[in-house]
């Protein structure tokens, strides 16, 4: 005779495995993602504070950079953000 409750039971925490199994998964490859863009992070930066990105930024302003670029780049909120973002998430990944 089997025991509802039990195999009820079991049956719960096999998914709840299930579930942790999945998201300790789904963390570990966003973290292997996040890390292998340091690099990136630290190009964009450079070029962010640089004299070739000031030369990109006054050229858009003045109608030199084709219209139909993706030029979101060239916004100076918009990358500051983006790497303010990125350190203040590597600062939490190191803290843990």
């Amino acid at each position: 005779m089997k025991n509802t409750a039990q195999v009820n039971r079991i049956a719960r925490y096999e998914r709840v495995c299930d579930e942790i199994r999945q998201a300790n998964e789904d963390l570990k490859s966003a973290i292997a993602s996040f890390v292998s863009a340091k690099a990136k992070a630290v190009s964009l930066e450079k070029y962010y504070t640089g004299r070739l990105w000031k030369k990109d930024f006054a050229d858009d302003e003045a109608g030199l950079i084709p219209k139909e670029l993706k030029r979101g780049v060239l916004s100076e909120d918009g990358v500051y953000d983006l790497l303010d973002e990125y350190r203040s998430l590597e600062n939490r990944i190191s803290e843990k």
